[in-house]
């Protein structure tokens, strides 16, 4: 078989290992022109990297190629995504367990999963915990899957967009627009999360977030049994209490995953993991302990009487909201970046509100959201500068003792630096130096 693999980062390099055998011709077709390709592989890089794909009987596209671009290349063929499947659909079709849990949403999926796959193992399960969160799926075949072991998926739009297939418990989280630079808009940015939840059976078990409404709807698609959570049948907060069936799981001050935000992302792991057990303690056990996962409002360190705080994930204003809101003490918050099509009303109004003591804006969103926020009446912005020690030595310079230092951009990390990690990882080494 001739396969194509359309892209060659983390997915794509899955991809070839599992597909290079016996009677595979595989050709990595990439945009880098400077690519290194395995000894023995074919290529097709450069510009025109996804012309002439007719030739190949199988296209294993990487989630963030948009299938549009595919059909753009080969107008001759208007039937060629029918060739089209991906890393997550090949998992689907020929994982050795049925036992298989997706979550999706726009910000928490990565915290959730985890929480889930903890709650399971705490429970005596074999977990596998992979997707988005940095594991392609089909690296976790080589970890002997077995037909009673549980699968934990993170999954993003991108990797939904054609997926084919559903998992036996499908959850989505808080959705609002996101990626709107990559998704024509709003409307195909759902239809790409409600693929989560289109082919489920009866059987199968749909769980949302009961206060969003874009949740609701998306997991809607779903056939199977429709659970929400933050209220009942599922979890929900009840006198300061992690509730769910009638059962006090915790008391809210004992989640150590800091913000209230926080709340939805344990009330969610709870739903799951109560379809699979109710063991109460190995739940408990979980959200006492677990801390939260790296660049989401991580604790970086204190100095001079001043914490700072890493949440380089967050890149939509919603995320930058809830970590305003996580802390009571003043704050200087650095936001900006480059621009995914959001809108900053919301984020501008909750740093007024919340009485911010400084902003210090960043990149070219920095200047858009400083406009808004000298709109609002509020003046007290600082421009970060063009190097992660200039934007933290700026903000150690406005702090004073009591004070916290958060770095959650709202915005995305292009222009400045490569991703939100090597955001957060400069922001931490930074910080650590001072």
């Amino acid at each position: 078989m001739k396969i194509a693999l359309l892209g060659f980062a983390k997915e794509g390099r899955s991809a070839y290992e599992y597909w290079n055998q016996a009677g595979n011709e595989i050709t990595i077709c990439d945009i880098s022109p400077e690519l290194k390709v395995p000894d023995g592989a074919e290529s097709q890089l450069g510009p025109d990297y996804l012309k002439n794909l007719d030739k190949f009987d199988l296209l294993v596209r990487t989630p963030v190629l948009h299938p549009k671009n595919i059909l753009q290349a080969n107008p001759q063929n208007p039937e060629i995504l029918n060739k089209v499947t991906s890393v997550t659909n090949e998992f689907f079709k020929v994982s050795p367990t049925k036992n298989i849990i997706g979550i999706t949403g726009t910000k928490g999926k990565g915290t959730t999963s985890t929480l889930i796959s903890k709650m399971l193992e705490a429970d005596g399960k074999r977990v596998h915990l992979g997707g988005n969160i940095g594991v392609p799926a089909l690296e976790l075949l080589k970890n002997n899957i077995k037909p009673e072991d549980w699968v934990v998926l993170e999954l993003s739009s991108f990797q939904l967009f054609d997926l084919k297939s559903s998992p036996h418990i499908a959850v989505c989280l808080m959705v609002v627009s996101e990626h709107l630079d990559w998704h024509a808009d709003m409307a195909e940015y759902m239809d790409a999360k409600q693929q989560l939840f289109m082919n489920q059976s009866e059987k199968d078990i749909a769980i949302y977030f009961a206060e969003n409404e874009n949740s609701e709807a998306i997991a809607d698609a779903s056939v199977g049994r429709q659970i929400p959570y933050y209220a009942e049948p599922g979890a929900y907060i009840k006198d300061a209490s992690v509730v769910i069936d009638g059962h006090e799981i915790c008391k809210t001050s004992e989640i150590k995953l800091l913000g209230e935000h926080n709340w939805q992302n344990v009330c969610a792991a709870v739903t799951t993991a109560w379809q699979v057990t109710q063991n109460i303690e190995a739940i408990k056990s979980v959200i006492t302990n677990f801390t939260g996962l790296e660049h989401r409002l991580e604790f970086v360190r204190e100095l001079d009487g001043v914490k700072y705080y890493d949440d380089s994930f967050g890149t939509t204003p919603e995320t930058a909201i809830v970590a305003i809101e996580a802390f009571s003490e003043p704050k200087i918050v650095i936001l900006g970046g480059s621009d995914k099509g959001s809108d900053y009303e919301n984020l501008v109004n909750t740093v007024v509100e919340k009485n911010a003591k400084s902003v210090i804006a960043i990149g070219p969103m920095g200047g858009v959201i400083a406009e808004l926020l000298r709109n609002n009446n509020y003046d007290k912005i600082v421009d970060g500068g063009k190097t992660m020690d200039e934007i933290v030595s700026n903000a150690k310079k406005l702090a004073t003792a009591g004070d916290v230092v958060l770095l959650s951009t709202g915005c995305a990390s292009f222009g400045l630096f490569d991703n939100y990690k090597d955001r957060g990882e400069k922001f931490k080494q930074s910080v650590l130096a001072l």
